[in-house]
């Protein structure tokens, strides 16, 4: 009993303690944790060269699809130039709703992004055509390959890894793609700016 005792207090200080897991992880153990999005919208923001659907209730001329300028910003009826670069999809809404109060009475208005091209992922190493290539939310590293023509002959793809940029440091995560493919693993999501390698077999 003394030991028992023992035990649920030394367990109790770890929990008092907030012990925490190392900041950084690359095995196999971090691709269900890294594979889910995260909450913020951060990834999600607006750039110079994505493409915006914008829908207004009952205002055709107020809707239709613009691309974001080099300086950030769209032509907008009405409007004039409105700075999107850095918006969510719901804060681009915002800015042009507060925008046509002026001129309209109570607008209904909403942004869907159609094309992340601001937003690249990278593709390297034993894939047949290596590249940048286009971020579209919801990617995933199966999706990156695909568009990379696929792994070449001499490719490990359990040795497959993708370098995130996460509070200033690279993360190198491991992703077992052909644990993937064959439905071991979960699917591994990929953020904007996210660099995949696909090694060569030494076998």
């Amino acid at each position: 009993m003394r030991i028992l005792s023992l035990l649920v207090l030394w367990l109790g200080a770890l929990t008092a303690c907030g012990t925490a897991a190392p900041a950084v992880r690359t095995d196999a153990s971090t691709v269900a944790e890294a594979s889910t999005p995260p909450d913020s919208d951060t990834r999600r923001t607006l750039g110079p060269g994505d493409l915006v659907d914008v829908r207004v209730y009952q205002e055709p001329d107020h809707s239709g699809v613009w691309a974001v300028s080099p300086e950030g910003t769209i032509d907008y009826p009405l409007c004039g130039k409105i700075h999107l670069a850095g918006l969510t999809s719901g804060t681009a809404a915002d800015a042009l709703r507060e925008c046509l109060t002026r001129y309209l009475r109570h607008p209904d208005v909403s942004v869907a992004i159609r094309e992340y091209n601001s937003k690249k992922v990278f593709v390297f190493g034993e894939v047949q055509k290596p590249g940048t290539f286009t971020y579209v939310e919801g990617m995933t590293v199966i999706e990156a390959i695909t568009m990379a023509g696929g792994l070449t002959k001499l490719a490990s793809p359990n040795g497959t890894h993708v370098a995130r940029q996460q509070e200033g440091q690279q993360q190198k995560i491991r992703v077992p793609v052909k644990d993937i493919r064959d439905g071991k693993e979960k699917n591994f999501s990929l953020q904007p700016g996210d660099i995949v390698f696909v090694p060569e077999s030494f076998f």
